[in-house]
């Protein structure tokens, strides 16, 4: 029997937990300013006029606002010099303002009235009428092409260039804030393999995992893919929930949020026996994952980590390329407000790896119609080069470690 799966039951597993997240330190005001004023130099150097932020991560980042995207527009002007200016729906101004860290104008718009002619008349005001326009990458198309039709005399430009520049170097406060998370995280892999029995199904696991997240302080988990037998062959999960039988192979996906900033940890192991494909491919997989970090060095690009995994899975007769059976999904991807974020570690990616980048490591092996091996940990950009912010799986018979502890 694998060592630390099953042999347990959801009571004692949940009363193991306790708030992990009373010592946390969120993001300070201070640093909030300085991801602004960092925004500003950018575009002055890019010779771009304003940036908007659109409710959603990017707002959040810079200004602390967290507010969710809708039909409405709700979002921030940022000019390359000067002050915020919040634009917002009138019935809102309460709301926003008792969430605001950063403080700026507040410019409302009444229901019968256009927020894309408020938007033109904010930058004007601002004396800003001509130039170029950055619009956050993840705002929606409707808000674009109406700023663009209330101001035609600008030119529009894409906000990825500045706010991915700023968001992929991670701050050691941001970095404590994803080691908690991820540690949290952690702590809900082991309770949730503990209660796996014959019979349990895939919702009773993901249930429970949403209520151990909450056990060590998240507001639940941010997502979960619980996989069992031929459906962990599916990245991503399939429609129908499985129930546990005698030997199956298990794949548990999930995260938490803290502070806004993800975890997101994948282990893969048997109930059971495992067979001895399974062993092999579990080795694979493991091997791969230490041949990304490895090759994660400072200055190198982001495609050698994918290369470095992709080389070792080949070795062992599985496809070179994106074809199954073998690795077909980049090795990992950025993250921090959101799961998935810049930069991302797959083929031909030329970005340099620099200090503060953080990235998942998961370099899944797919075996169609048999089963797949996901083993993701991330990792962070130190300054002598990778390091772990978990340990990463043990081995097929003690995927977390418990027998050297």
């Amino acid at each position: 029997m694998t060592i630390g799966v099953g042999g347990s039951n959801i009571e004692t597993e949940l009363n193991k937990l306790a708030d992990m997240t009373t010592d946390v330190v969120a993001i300070s005001k201070v640093e909030y300013q300085a991801r602004i004023d960092k925004a500003q130099q950018l575009m002055q150097e890019q010779g771009v006029s304003a940036l908007y932020l659109d409710a959603g991560t990017n707002l959040h980042y810079f200004t602390g606002l967290k507010w969710y995207k809708s039909e409405r527009m709700v979002g921030a002007i940022l000019p390359a010099q000067g002050e915020l200016a919040f634009i917002a729906p009138h019935f809102e101004q309460g709301s926003l303002k008792d969430n605001m860290v950063i403080s700026g104008s507040y410019n409302g718009w009444h229901e019968d009235e256009s927020p894309y002619q408020l938007f033109a008349q904010v930058l004007k005001d601002s004396g800003i009428t001509a130039g170029k326009i950055a619009i956050d990458e993840s705002a929606a198309f409707f808000i674009f092409d109406g700023l663009r039709q209330a101001a035609p005399s600008f030119e529009f430009s894409n906000g990825a260039d500045i706010t991915a520049q700023c968001r992929q170097l991670k701050s050691a406060a941001e970095i404590a804030l994803m080691q908690r998370a991820k540690d949290m995280t952690m702590a809900v892999h082991k309770a949730a393999a503990g209660i796996l029995r014959p019979g349990i199904s895939t919702i009773e696991v993901t249930n429970f995992i949403n209520e151990a997240h909450k056990r060590v302080g998240a507001s639940g988990s941010s997502f979960c893919i619980v996989l069992f037998g031929v459906a962990t062959s599916f990245p991503h999960g399939v429609k129908e929930p499985q129930v546990l039988q005698e030997n199956d192979w298990v794949l548990i996906d999930t995260g938490c949020l803290l502070h806004g900033y993800n975890s997101d940890i994948t282990r893969t192991y048997a109930y059971g026996e495992a067979t001895d494909e399974q062993r092999l491919a579990w080795q694979v997989e493991k091997d791969a994952q230490a041949a990304g970090f490895a090759a994660a060095q400072l200055g190198a690009c982001c495609g050698a980590v994918d290369d470095g995994a992709r080389a070792v899975i080949h070795q062992h007769g599985y496809s070179a390329d994106y074809e199954l059976p073998g690795l077909p999904h980049r090795t990992g991807h950025g993250c921090g407000l959101d799961i998935h974020e810049w930069p991302y570690l797959v083929r031909g990616t030329q970005t340099k790896l620099a200090t503060g980048m953080v990235f998942s490591n998961e370099p899944m092996l797919v075996i169609p119609n048999k089963f797949g091996v996901r083993l993701e940990d991330h990792f962070y950009m130190g300054e002598q080069g990778p390091v772990w912010f978990t340990e990463p799986s043990h081995s097929v018979d003690d995927p977390f470690g418990l027998a050297k502890s």
